[in-house]
């Protein structure tokens, strides 16, 4: 994935460090979730994926329970789901999803976030086919774990990639092949870390590591939101 990936996912580790912004987001996930297919994690793979990755953040049980508990009452939040394009520094192409209760405050926040570090909000729906989707399942290498036999176990659940790096394995397809290919790994007996659904540019674009620097501000402040659940750009 090159240089500017392990640029941009060792930064993002590092901001998401802070529990106080890491959990609403997560618990924001699981509520979401369990609204769309129900609290039983079994049946609901989304809600599964999400509790997934509220462990791998060290999100405690009762949190995770209580997420689950507010979404299955009858005062739970509704929450929109929804993708906002921009412009950032340097011409890079953004995308921010969020999840809220209020698309006139999270629109009004991105705007502000934009036009103040060297960006703009653009109409939306234009830079859908500069993005692909695609499923990313996170484990971790072991010596117990024959990756060669992995990746032939998984070609068959829709594995198009498999990438090692910091002895963290990543799993990629197409993001019709997500459920699938998460279970596979569990079937293999593989504890997943992480599990997503990305977005990577089509024609990816290069920065220097200054450029890159000016680009880490905006999504630095773009993160912050309590609004948004994940940005994406068109970096390499």
């Amino acid at each position: 994935m090159g240089r500017a990936f392990e640029y941009r996912r060792k930064s993002k580790e590092k901001r998401w460090d802070t529990m106080s912004k890491v959990f609403p987001k997560l618990a924001k996930a699981i509520t979401l979730a369990t609204k769309e297919a129900g609290p039983d994690p079994e049946t609901n793979s989304k809600l599964r994926t999400a509790i997934i990755n509220a462990k791998a953040e060290n999100m405690p049980k009762d949190n995770i329970e209580s997420a689950i508990k507010r979404a299955s009452g009858k005062d739970a939040q509704d929450f929109t789901e929804i993708t906002y394009e921009g412009k950032g520094p340097h011409g890079v192409l953004i995308l921010v999803e969020c999840a809220t209760d209020n698309t006139n405050r999270t629109i009004s926040n991105l705007k502000t976030i934009f036009n103040k570090n060297g960006g703009q909000i653009m109409t939306g729906g234009s830079m859908d086919f500069l993005f692909a989707r695609q499923a990313v399942i996170e484990f971790e290498k072991t010596d117990e774990i024959d990756l060669d036999m992995v990746e032939l176990e998984l070609i068959d659940a829709g594995l198009e990639e498999l990438e090692v790096s910091d002895n963290t394995v990543y799993a990629y397809g197409d993001f019709t092949s997500f459920r699938s290919l998460s279970d596979a790994v569990e079937n293999l007996g593989i504890e997943i870390k992480k599990a997503s659904l990305q977005r990577t540019p089509t024609s990816p674009i290069e920065l220097t590591d200054e450029q890159m620097e000016d680009l880490d501000i905006l999504i630095d402040k773009i993160e912050d939101d309590d609004d948004v659940q994940a940005v994406y750009t068109n970096v390499g």
